[in-house]
């Protein structure tokens, strides 16, 4: 933080007011380069429904952890990244969630869905951290392909 504010000339504390901490920081750096990679990867996704997503969620997977910012962040701070992007220490979770929650109304019929769409929404954040973090959690490579063969499975049409 401290050499964020001598690169943009302020104070540490006047930072600190217009960010508040350094996780709500990464919070929304992080969110400034996610939410477009995942509008671009449903815009460029084939099909519909539950194959459009699933292939969206697999092409955003693979984006994330081919960028080299996303992948030094959680090679550099594994715990402050997993607290980060998937607890309430960041809204990233939620953002996430809330974006789901939209992809599944723009996609889905809701009356095809298998659960509530808050909570598919949520576990579908799930999965896609389950998946891309897997490194960190179990020491087994990421593998992106995973999070479309999960969802494709959730979301059959």
């Amino acid at each position: 933080m401290r050499d964020l504010a001598d690169e943009i000339g302020v104070s540490r504390a006047t930072l600190f007011r217009w960010v508040g901490g350094r996780d709500e920081l990464l919070t929304e750096v992080l969110w400034s380069l996610a939410e477009p990679t995942l509008r671009d990867a449903v815009r460029a996704a084939p099909g519909t429904g539950g194959a459009k997503l699933a292939g969206a969620l697999e092409s955003f997977s693979e984006t994330l952890l081919s960028t080299d910012y996303f992948s030094v962040f959680l090679r550099r701070e594994p715990e402050r990244a997993l607290r980060v992007l998937t607890t309430r220490a960041g809204s990233l979770q939620g953002r996430m969630t809330t974006a789901m929650q939209e992809l599944l109304d723009d996609h889905l019929d809701p009356a095809k869905l298998p659960m509530e769409a808050p909570d598919l929404a949520y576990l579908l954040v799930r999965v896609v951290e389950t998946f891309l973090y897997t490194d960190i959690i179990t020491g087994e490579q990421a593998d992106p392909a995973k999070v479309g063969q999960a969802v494709a499975a959730l979301l059959r049409d």
